[in-house]
């Protein structure tokens, strides 16, 4: 996540650089460094940006979960499924998606910002 898109979901989400600082647990002065690129965001911050603007109110009804999505014949065995977070399954490390199994967290977020399923959760 670069500064940009860093600033975009903060002003989706409504919320002043104070407020967004009190969301993450981080200073407000944290905020600012990200906003202005002097900080580089980290992979847990970008993973709580995405959790927060996937589950604002509203955005939850009419969802389908990503085995139904991706017809996932490996359900039952995924803790996305176990969970029922079919909708968070890019949150949920150690998934069964194929191009997901066996990479770091830091991998498995880049690989999931190309997927529909994430995408359709940050529109």
């Amino acid at each position: 996540m670069n500064s940009e898109e860093f600033f975009k979901y903060r002003k989706s989400l409504r919320r002043t650089q104070k407020e967004m600082a009190e969301l993450l647990g981080v200073a407000l002065k944290t905020v600012h460094s990200y906003e202005q690129g002097w900080r580089e965001i980290p992979s847990h911050i970008e993973r709580q940006m995405f959790f927060l603007q996937s589950n604002r109110r509203g955005t939850l009804k009419s969802l389908s979960p990503c085995w139904e999505i991706k017809q996932c014949g490996m359900k039952e065995q995924c803790p996305a499924w176990e969970f029922q977070s079919g909708h968070q399954c890019w949150f949920i490390t150690g998934t069964l998606c194929a191009c997901s199994q066996g990479c770091s967290l830091e991998e498995k977020t880049e690989r999931c910002k190309s997927c529909e399923i994430l995408k359709s959760r940050l529109e």
